[in-house]
């Protein structure tokens, strides 16, 4: 059993960390749902204002940062773990910004008060950015356990050898 682990542990010397990298690559997927959802949505002009500017900045900067954690957990660097838990912990904290706002507000059409964004969207906006953040941190904690797993048997590697 333990030579099963040692040859597992160094096999990783020479694969890649697919999993904690696939999981960063959906919660990319997951944002880019809720990305579609949020700007889809044209109920009058509640959502022209500079919020909106930040928040497809943000977008463009999560994806970007989300797709090198992907690739830096990927060939186990555990500083990407890191940055992935502070990715997900800021994709739960996105759900107060514009899906909670929306989905209490209301505007005017037409004489009519019309809510902004239906229980149907908001639901499935908290949805999609629960399930990014989620992946972000199961991917992050598989990065976190495989890194320093691989780093240890590197570690006992060489003090074998010597």
């Amino acid at each position: 059993m333990n030579e099963e682990k040692s040859i597992r542990l160094d096999r990783m010397r020479y694969t890649k960390n697919t999993l904690a990298s696939g999981l960063a690559l959906l919660s990319i997927l997951f944002d880019v749902f809720y990305f579609i959802s949020i700007y889809e949505s044209n109920v009058g002009s509640w959502y022209y204002n500079i919020l909106i500017g930040a928040s497809i900045l943000y977008n463009l900067v999560f994806m970007l940062a989300a797709f090198l954690s992907s690739e830096g957990v990927k060939n186990y660097k555990i500083g990407y773990s890191y940055v992935m838990i502070v990715l997900g912990a800021i994709q739960i904290l996105r759900i107060f910004i514009y899906p909670m706002r929306a989905h209490v507000a209301s505007v005017t059409i037409q004489e009519q008060a019309v809510t902004v964004m239906g229980t149907k969207q908001f639901t499935l906006c908290v949805f999609y950015l629960v399930a990014s953040a989620a992946c972000l941190f199961v991917g992050a904690i598989v990065g976190m356990i495989r890194s320093r797993a691989l780093k240890a048997h590197i570690a006992s590697l060489g003090a074998t050898a010597a």
